[in-house]
C-alpha cells in the first residue's frame, strides 16, 4: 500500500508529515522551504510510493478564506499538473498550528528548541494528515 502525505504550506517553509504504508499512523517529516517542495517532492516520489497528498486549508474561524488560502489554492493546482496520479485533498486546518505547539508543550519539548522556525510545521502536517485519516475511518 502507498503511503499518505500531509502538507502545511506556508509562505516560507511548509511542514511535511507521512503516513506508515499501511495508512494508519501520521508521522511528523520534517519542514522544507516552500520555494524548494517542487523539487523535493519530486525527489521523494521517486524514491517511495505515496498515493495521496494531504494539504491543509487555512480558513478564517467563520469559515472564510484566511491570508493563506489563495497560495494554498494555488499549489494545490499546481500539484494536480505535477502529479495527475495522485490525489490531492484540501482539509480544514484551523487550529493544527496551536494544538502542534500543545503537543510539543505537552511532550516536554524546552522553550528555546519550540522557539526555532519550523519546529511547529512538521507537528502541524500530521495533525493535518491524522485529522483526515480518522474522517475517512
Amino acid at each position: 500500500m502507498a503511503k499518505i502525505i500531509a502538507l502545511d504550506i506556508g509562505g516560507k517553509r511548509t511542514g511535511i508529515a507521512e503516513t506508515d504504508p499501511l495508512q494508519m499512523i501520521a508521522s511528523p517529516r520534517e519542514t522544507v522551504l516552500t520555494h524548494e517542495l517542487e523539487s523535493y517532492l519530486k525527489n521523494w516520489f521517486a524514491q517511495e510510493e505515496v498515493e495521496t497528498i494531504v494539504m491543509g486549508e487555512p480558513l478564517a474561524l467563520d469559515g472564510g478564506d484566511s491570508h493563506n488560502s489563495e497560495r494554498v489554492r494555488e499549489w494545490k493546482r499546481k500539484l494536480e499538473k505535477l502529479f495527475p496520479q495522485k490525489s490531492v485533498i484540501l482539509v480544514d486546518e484551523r487550529f493544527s498550528s496551536k494544538m502542534a505547539l500543545q503537543a510539543q508543550i505537552q511532550s516536554g519539548m524546552k522553550k528555546s528548541k519550540r522557539r526555532e522556525k519550523g519546529s511547529l510545521d512538521p507537528i502541524s502536517a500530521a495533525i493535518i494528515l491524522n485529522d483526515y485519516l480518522e474522517a475517512r475511518a
